[in-house]
């Protein structure tokens, strides 16, 4: 019983990833991030804006997979 609910939310959780990971925003500063970039307000508060909190709900939904992943992997169940 537990299993299959852990199963259930593990689905979920790999679909929200998928989810949050395409609603990013893509990183193609190409050529130009090997000579560096300058750095703007908005370089600096990042955190503060919908990237920065999309940024932290994918490090969160990893982390909850990973950790799903390594229980579900044990045969104690």
């Amino acid at each position: 019983m537990l299993r299959t609910i852990l199963t259930i939310i593990f689905i979920i959780d790999c679909i929200a990833i998928a989810i949050v990971v395409l609603m990013q925003k893509g990183r193609d500063q190409g050529l130009g991030a090997l000579a560096g970039s300058s750095d703007t307000y908005w370089d600096k508060n990042k955190s503060h804006s919908l990237e920065g909190r999309m940024l932290m709900i994918t490090r969160i939904l990893v982390g909850v997979f990973f950790v799903l992943a390594l229980v579900l992997s044990l045969t104690i169940f």
